[in-house]
This record gives structure tokens, C-alpha cells and sequence, in this order.
């Protein structure tokens, strides 16, 4: 039972609010030790070729060089990956692509660093590049790696697939198509890595999944998972992106601290970022579909094709939740999905806020669009008719057993936009403006947490100390998310005290046992149950002490208000400090671990089915634009977001995330795209890549749901990711309601705005 209830469900101070506001957070760039070099590389200059030799002879004679490294010096394995072990931190046999390095220089300053790696001579034999991955499968494509071309095959299968087209009606074909984009957080990669006297190798750094890090840097460094300790720096913003380039710069730093004896750092420059660090999945995406005159849906085949890039890093699960995913929130009783991960020469490409999701949702999301034009409809009837709803069963073979809200999300949204009247009336003014007006929406379901990816556990320690303050200690990070604050309230909840009183200790991975990564979204409904069970777990040892003092049992007690107390008398209470030495005095130990594991799902790969997630969220989000035909500028005017998040424990966070993923996507809609031409990165900088603004993101009204999810603490789900889902897809469905041009491929840019077609020119601002 929740024995504090008032704070579950406010938005008291975030805890980190001081040191962030002050300047006092120390980055991975501010960490300084006495003695530290400073790290470069030399990266690769084709994107395919083989190594034929490296000479680092003039390097390592520059004054002020301390080591020069090759994929010779490797202690360990030479590559590292999550199920495919090929991700190389020094190429060996040959570079993959332009972000490979093949070699390491460590010296007293960046400067001479950066001359040394000037010096290094490299001789390659070049290849045969591919660079696109609809070619990749084809018999004669050049192999990246020797085992071909192919990073994973995913299939769902649902019925007839055959039966279901020859009961529609119509049967329509779409093909879309989505960019590579960058997670462009302001923080480039950062680590500092020393050894401690008795062999541990250190790395402190902007680390996201840290125990993800320390298995990666063990096998390079051949060091026991015991003499690695990961710690988290303050982080300057992650979304999935500072994973598997982590390890990479981990594991280079870790080989030039162990050559020279001195602290490493090394940090990867804007550019260096550009084009080593992984991207988003560019992916094709052909649709086929029958549906009957009424609308009703009878059948989805579905091809993807994602490109995987050099390494395999993260395809085999973005791509998985992409084929759970792929028909969206709605039902198909008739289906068939194949989806393909595969190498090519281009940057690498893994986890990125949304997962595999906002791809897909891009594609079905306009396809509901051009269905329902097809038929005759609204876009909004048209959804209505083939939505999910409880106990619906999904193209996978699962039977919803919880609150389906896509509906009640679509409601609110729909109201609070004045959909129906903009929809009638936006046209027909149109024809006397210059600047067009539109309304679009989108709708997503999304499976929680890692799902049938793996086994999902995680595990947290709460301890209360003798004078009242308690610790509660994670192997999750804040990266801005809220989650120390949100722990915090758990804690204070469980053990009715202050939240000033919870200290959340820093996230390393000697402190702390291996719970998993902090992605998915997990953090709250995972995580946040570790927490949960921690907190109660010391919370029923006072009430044990206590119920002895007061003759009564430990049932009968509740905390709340710094007081352990009858729940039917409170005048009957012994204070918290009371309760503490209580309990000291008695041996009790007042530090407790919790450990939380998913429920039971599964999923049959060779079937395609399953039982994907043990739960899933549900959202609406509608875009209102103004488009300029004449120069395809759009401006996002307003959004509404709908998102059903189970429990809003702190609903500013949720604001928070639905405001940070709803700009995330209007970037990813209308301006981001890391151009690459042949395997060579054409956007170097931030002057070229371009982020929206808060001149770009319009208003943003957020709009929380609550449906209570049993899995999850006091009933809350997942937020962060389900944001970046939705509004690039209801910004391309408005474009079309302002313009007539539907525009299949992102980024809606101002060549595809204005000609309709796939050019693609050198991007400028335009206000």
C-alpha cells in the first residue's frame, strides 16, 4: 500500500535542480586528474578497404606523444557487440566505414595529439563500397563482413494472408521511406580512463547503459567484468545515443591508459561525433493493403528494409519491435511483415529515442491517410472503424488484457483541436490565403519496456542511516529523464518522509548490481518497482521495531508525515528517528535490496507471434501548419498530445518528455537528415544539421491520461519514448490537408514541399 499518497502524482523540485542550475554538475568534459593525457584517432579513409599497413614510427617520435595504439595493441577480444561480435574499437583487416579508427594517439595536449594523428601513415587496398541497403541482399553485393550481408530477419504471420486480400474490396500499395538522422545531443562523447592501484580499470564519462559499457570494455581489455568500473558522469543529453560509441571510446581509452599509466581522456569533437558516432535507421517500407468499402481492414503484407551500417550494434532490436509494431494500433486479422537489417558502408546505426518506432509510424500513420481518401472517408472515421480495443488481439497473436486507450486518446485530441471543424473549414480558406493551413494526426501503440528482446530485471538498494537520511541507489541513469526525482518520490512515499531526505547516490557500476540499460523506457515501470520493493523492504523492518514498542502488528502500522503509526489511531506513533534507533538497537539491518523482474511473455521467432510486451501504451498526437507553397516552408503552428502513461507520478516530468519528444519528432519530420554520399558523412557540423529551435516547435499542449497499468508502480507505464513517436507523421498528414501533396519520404523539406519529388539539395533555414 502506498503509505505517503499525497506526493505520488505531484511535481515537487527535481532533486538535481541545484547543481544543474548553478554550474556544479561535472560533465565528462569538466573531470580532471592530475597527470591526464589527452587522446585522438585517426579514423579511416575510405569507407571500405583494407588495411594494408600503418606506420605510427614518426608519430610516436613527436615530442609530447605518450602512446600511439593500433588494433595490435588490443589486450582482449578485438570487437565487442550486443548479440554479433563485430563492432571494432581499432580496425584490424580492414575499415567498414568512415568512423573507423585505426589507430590511437595519447599525448600532453590535444594539440599535439591532433598533429601526432597528422603523422600516422596509412596504406589501404580499397574496396567495393555499397551504400544501399535495398542493394545489400543482391548476389553480387560486396560483403562488409564475411558472414554476409545480413544483420537479422524478423517475421510476424497472423491468419490467411492470402484469404485476407481476396475479402477486400480494394487492395492499395504505398512505399515510404525514412532519413539518418543524428541524436544531436549537446554533449559530444567524453570518457577519462585510469587504472587504480590494485588493476580496476576506471571509466568515468557521458555513459548511458553502463553495464552495457563495462561487458564491452572487459572483452577488449581481457579484463574480469570485477576489474571494470563504469561510472556516470552528469550527462549532456543520451536519447538511446551514448551506447555502443561509449564502448568504442571506453575501450580506446582504456588501451592508452593501460600502455602509459596515466589517466586518458578522450573526447570526440562535433565533427568526430558526425561521423563515428550511430544514427537512427534509415528504412524502406513498402505497404500493401486490403481493406472492404465499409473500412474495415482484411490484410497487411509488409516489407522493410533497415540499414544496419558497418556494425550490427543494436539492428536485431530496433528492428524487432519494428515487425511487433508494423500494422500500428490497429486490427488486422490477416498478416504478413518481413523485416531486414543489413550491413552496408555507411555509418552504423543502433538505439535512438523511439526504437524502431517512429519509422514505421511515419509509414502507417500516412497510409491511414491515403486509405481512408481512397475510400471516401475522414481520416478520423476511418481510424475509428479499426482501432484497437480491450481485449483485441494484435498482428502478433496477443490478447490485450488491459485498458486500450488509443480511442479515449484519439477523443481528447480531437476535441481539444477542434479537429472536425479546422477539417471542414481549413480548405475553404485556403484558396485565399498565402499561407496554407492544415490539420493531420497520428496514433501509436507501443509495447513497454525490453519486451520478449530479453529477460528484463532490474535491482535498487535503499538504506536508511542513523540519522534519518536515506540513500536509494541504481545501475539506471538520469539523463535528464527525471528519474532521480521520481525514485525519490517512490522512496519518500514508501517511507512517509521528506523528499529532501532521499539522497540518490551515483550511478557506478561497483555499487550497484547489473540491472539492465536505461532504455526502452523502463526506467519508471521497472526500475521504479525495484524501488518500490527496496523502500518496503526496510520500511517493514522499522514497522517490525515498532510494532514490538507499541503491541500491535506490523500490519496495523502505516507511515507517513516522519512517523511510524496505528493505521486506526494515529496518536498511537513513535517519530521516524525513534523508529530508526528502534530497530539498530534490535540488530535489524536497515538497507535492503530490490529486485524487480518482468512478467512472463514470450515470442516464437520461427512463428513470427507472441506475446510481445507485458503491457503497452497508447497515443494521439495532431499537428495544425501553415505551409508556404511557394517556398515549402511549414511552420508547426500547435500540437496536441495525447499519451496514456498509466500514473503520472510527477505529471511535469510527463509534460516534460511529451514537450521534449514532441520537438524531437517536428525535427525529425521537417529538417534533420545526416546527408551521405557514397559512405562519406556531407554534414559536419550543427551550421548544417539542423534542430528545431523554439521558433520552429509552436505551442505544445500535453495531455496526460491515466489508465492504471497492474504491472507498474501505483499503476504508471512509460512516457519517454511514445513522445517521439507520432508528430512527424501528423505533420505530413496536415501538409497534405494544406497542400494536396503527400509526401511519402522524410524529412518534408523544402525541395519536397515545393517539387513533390525525392531532390535533395543542400538545406538552408528559412523563417
Amino acid at each position: 500500500m502506498n503509505q505517503n499518497p499525497e506526493i505520488i502524482g505531484t511535481s515537487p523540485k527535481r532533486v538535481d535542480v541545484r547543481e544543474k542550475v548553478t554550474g556544479a554538475a561535472r560533465y565528462g568534459s569538466d573531470l580532471k586528474m592530475e597527470g591526464m593525457l589527452y587522446a585522438k584517432v585517426k579514423h579511416a579513409e575510405y569507407p571500405h578497404a583494407k588495411i594494408l599497413s600503418v606506420k605510427t614510427g614518426r608519430a610516436k617520435k613527436l615530442k609530447g606523444v605518450a602512446a600511439v595504439a593500433t588494433a595490435a595493441d588490443v589486450p582482449g577480444n578485438p570487437a565487442f557487440g550486443a548479440i554479433i561480435i563485430d563492432n571494432q574499437p581499432i580496425a584490424g583487416d580492414k575499415v567498414r566505414y568512415l568512423g573507423d579508427a585505426v589507430a590511437v594517439v595519447a599525448a600532453e595536449t590535444e594539440a599535439i595529439a591532433e598533429k601526432a594523428v597528422s603523422l600516422i601513415k596509412v596504406k589501404y587496398k580499397e574496396l567495393p563500397g555499397l551504400f544501399d541497403p535495398r542493394d545489400a541482399l543482391k548476389p553480387d553485393a560486396p560483403l562488409i563482413h564475411e558472414d554476409g550481408n545480413l544483420i537479422v530477419h524478423h517475421k510476424t504471420r497472423r491468419g490467411d494472408i492470402e484469404a485476407g486480400f481476396a475479402a477486400a474490396d480494394r487492395v492499395i500499395e504505398r512505399s515510404y521511406s525514412v532519413q539518418r538522422v543524428d541524436h544531436a545531443y549537446i554533449e559530444p562523447e567524453v570518457v577519462v580512463a585510469y587504472f587504480e592501484p590494485d588493476g580496476t580499470l576506471v571509466v568515468k564519462g557521458s555513459h548511458q547503459s553502463i553495464f552495457n559499457i563495462r561487458s564491452a570494455v572487459s572483452g577488449v581489455m581481457g579484463l574480469p567484468l570485477s576489474k571494470v568500473r563504469i561510472v556516470q558522469a552528469s550527462l549532456g543529453g543520451s536519447f538511446g545515443g551514448k551506447d555502443d560509441v561509449m564502448s568504442v571510446l571506453s575501450c580506446r581509452a582504456g588501451i592508452l591508459a593501460q600502455q602509459t599509466g596515466r589517466p586518458v581522456m578522450l573526447s570526440n569533437s562535433r565533427e568526430d561525433s558526425l561521423i563515428e558516432s550511430y544514427k537512427r535507421h534509415p528504412y524502406f517500407m513498402d505497404y500493401k493493403v486490403g481493406v472492404k468499402n465499409d473500412g474495415t481492414i482484411t490484410a497487411m503484407e509488409i516489407k522493410m528494409v533497415a540499414d544496419g551500417g558497418a556494425y550490427a550494434s543494436m539492428t536485431q532490436f530496433v528492428t524487432w519491435r519494428s515487425v511487433v509494431h508494423a500494422t500500428g494500433p490497429y486490427r488486422v486479422p490477416h498478416v504478413k511483415t518481413d523485416v531486414y537489417g543489413v550491413y552496408t558502408n555507411n555509418t552504423y546505426t543502433g538505439a535512438f529515442r523511439g526504437f524502431g518506432s517512429p519509422q514505421i509510424t511515419f509509414a502507417y500513420e500516412s497510409l491511414m491517410d491515403e486509405i481512408a481518401e481512397e475510400l471516401g472517408m475522414e481520416p478520423l472515421e476511418f481510424r475509428r472503424i479499426n482501432i484497437l480495443h480491450d481485449n483485441d488481439i494484435t498482428a502478433t497473436g496477443q490478447i490485450l488484457d488491459h485498458t486500450v486507450s488509443v480511442g479515449q486518446a484519439l477523443d481528447v485530441t480531437t476535441s481539444a483541436s477542434g479537429w472536425e471543424e479546422k477539417r471542414a473549414r481549413f480548405p475553404k480558406e485556403n484558396s485565399g490565403r498565402i499561407m496554407k493551413r492544415g490539420i493531420g494526426l497520428a496514433c501509436s501503440y507501443r509495447g513497454v519496456a525490453l519486451g520478449a528482446e530479453g529477460v528484463d530485471a532490474t535491482g535498487a538498494t535503499v538504506r536508511i542511516h542513523s540519522d534519518g537520511s536515506v540513500d536509494v541507489a541504481t545501475g539506471l541513469v538520469e539523463m535528464g529523464q527525471g528519474l532521480k526525482t521520481i525514485f525519490s518520490q517512490i522512496v519518500a512515499a514508501e517511507l512517509g518522509i521528506p523528499i529532501d531526505k532521499i539522497q540518490y547516490r551515483p550511478t557506478d557500476t561497483s555499487l550497484i548490481v547489473d540491472g539492465g540499460p536505461t532504455v526502452a523506457s523502463r526506467s519508471t515501470i521497472m526500475g521504479g518497482s525495484a524501488v518500490k520493493k527496496a523502500a518496503i523492504g526496510v520500511r517493514e523492518r522499522l514497522f517490525q521495531a515498532v510494532s514490538e514498542k507499541l503491541d500491535v502488528a506490523p500490519e496495523d502500522l502505516i507511515a507517513a508525515d516522519e512517523k511510524i503509526m496505528l493505521k486506526n489511531d494515529p496518536s498511537r506513533s513513535v517519530a521516524f528517528l525513534e523508529a530508526i534507533a528502534l530497530a539498530l538497537e534490535t540488530g535489524l539491518n536497515l538497507s535492503c535490496f530490490g529486485w524487480h523482474l518482468s512478467p512472463p511473455i514470450w515470442w516464437d521467432e520461427e512463428a513470427g507471434k507472441g506475446d510481445a510486451y507485458f503491457t503497452y501504451v497508447y497515443a494521439c498526437q495532431i499537428a495544425e501548419v501553415e505551409v508556404d507553397p511557394e517556398t515549402g516552408k511549414v511552420n508547426v503552428v500547435e500540437v496536441w498530445a495525447a499519451h496514456d502513461v498509466g500514473k503520472a507520478i510527477n505529471p511535469d516530468t510527463v509534460r516534460g518528455q511529451i514537450y521534449g519528444g514532441v520537438a524531437t519528432a517536428i525535427g525529425y519530420g521537417l529538417l534533420e537528415d545526416v546527408e551521405m554520399v557514397d559512405g562519406v558523412t556531407k554534414t559536419m557540423n550543427m551550421d548544417e544539421y539542423l534542430i528545431p529551435t523554439a521558433m520552429d516547435v509552436g505551442k505544445i499542449n500535453a495531455i496526460i491520461l491515466e489508465n492504471y497499468d497492474k504491472y507498474g508502480p501505483y499503476g504508471a507505464k512509460s512516457i519517454a519514448e511514445p513522445t517521439a513517436e507520432l508528430c512527424a507523421p501528423a505533420i505530413a498528414n496536415a501538409v497534405y490537408h494544406a497542400t494536396g501533396k503527400r509526401i511519402r519520404d522524410l524529412p518534408l523539406n523544402l525541395e519536397r514541399i515545393v517539387l513533390g519529388h525525392k531532390l535533395i539539395k543542400k538545406k538552408r533555414r528559412v523563417r
